[in-house]
């Protein structure tokens, strides 16, 4: 799968949307993916997956367990999960900073894929992979479906994307005018809870 096939998944769910978007890293871009209009549907969910499962393997070898952040890479990493035959968990934020809850354990050593949705700038992705080093784990891959960054983000580990995009994101103080004169939407969920 290339990343014009991943677009079109996304285009088929009609999650590729155009406006002024605060993205969850809190940067302003006139591209929003709403990978949860992708995820409601199994068959493109199940294609997205496998493919990166795929990836995973050819580029890494086998896997232990794949461990995801909440609340957006939960789905895209169980269904990689799944692909690659081994279990899936998650972290998340708890007191501000990503940790193993609800009795989850990854074995110590063990060989992990930590799976994203969307890369961005890579915060989440590495906030992720050192709780996951925290608890024991030997993140061999950061893998995720897009990566909005076009291979400049840094997720703390070796770097997997299905798609690859050039996306512009812009600080707040630094919008050019035409995505300025726009409204902002904010679909993200970092800044829910607060």
């Amino acid at each position: 799968m290339n990343t014009e096939d991943v677009l079109n998944e996304f285009r088929g769910a009609g999650a590729l949307r155009e406006g002024h978007f605060v993205l969850s890293s809190g940067l302003h871009s006139p591209v929003f993916l709403q990978k949860n209009l992708v995820f409601q549907y199994p068959e493109r969910c199940e294609r997205l997956c496998k493919a990166l499962a795929e990836k995973i393997r050819a580029e890494v070898g086998e896997v232990d367990i794949c461990v995801s952040p909440a609340v957006g890479g939960i789905i895209p990493g169980y269904e990689t999960a799944r692909h690659l035959g081994v279990p899936s968990v998650y972290v998340e934020r708890e007191g501000g900073e990503f940790k193993l809850r609800r009795a989850f354990e990854i074995p110590p050593g063990a060989r992990v894929a930590m799976v994203e949705d969307i890369v961005t700038t890579g915060l989440s992705s590495r906030e992720c992979v050192e709780a996951i080093r925290k608890a024991g784990g030997d993140v061999v891959v950061a893998a995720c479906i897009v990566d909005r960054s076009n291979g400049r983000a840094d997720p703390g580990a070796p770097f997997v994307a299905l798609a690859r995009l050039d996306v512009p994101a812009y600080p707040a103080d630094q919008l050019p005018p035409e995505l300025a004169a726009i409204p902002t939407e904010d679909p993200g969920s970092r800044r829910l809870s607060k």
